[in-house]
């Protein structure tokens, strides 16, 4: 069984930096695409971020616009490690982070929160302004 550990989360100000992590521990993918999503109180949860992989090679990386230019995605294939730097941080970024993780997914549907088979539990990230 796959499971997806997040990390990082935290109050920070607003112009401020956090780096996210995303742990997976069971069975290896040798390919894989990732996510990171984010809830707000009130609202439905959102894309953020995706990514993916074959081997050791990022194939593709995409980002919502509202992150675009501030969030980075990377991946540590040797730890089983994802990392989601945030800089430029907004009042409008605080949610709850959550990494999804599949192996078998289409690239053209991994915009798409249902399509994932694991999920972390989330970290929260809380921006003051």
């Amino acid at each position: 069984q796959v499971q997806l550990v997040e990390s990082g989360g935290g109050l920070v100000q607003a112009g401020g930096s956090l780096r996210l992590s995303c742990a997976a521990s069971g069975p290896s993918f040798s390919s894989a695409t990732m996510g990171w999503f984010r809830q707000a109180p009130g609202k439905e949860r959102e894309f953020v971020v995706r990514l993916r992989w074959s081997g050791g090679v990022t194939l593709s990386a995409e980002y919502a616009d509202s992150v675009k230019g501030r969030f980075t995605i990377s991946r540590d294939s040797a730890k089983n490690l994802v990392w989601l730097q945030m800089n430029s941080l907004k009042p409008e970024d605080t949610a709850v982070y959550y990494c999804a993780a599949d192996p078998g997914l289409n690239w053209g549907r991994s915009r798409t929160e249902d399509a994932y088979s694991y999920w972390g539990q989330g970290t929260q990230v809380t921006i003051s302004s």
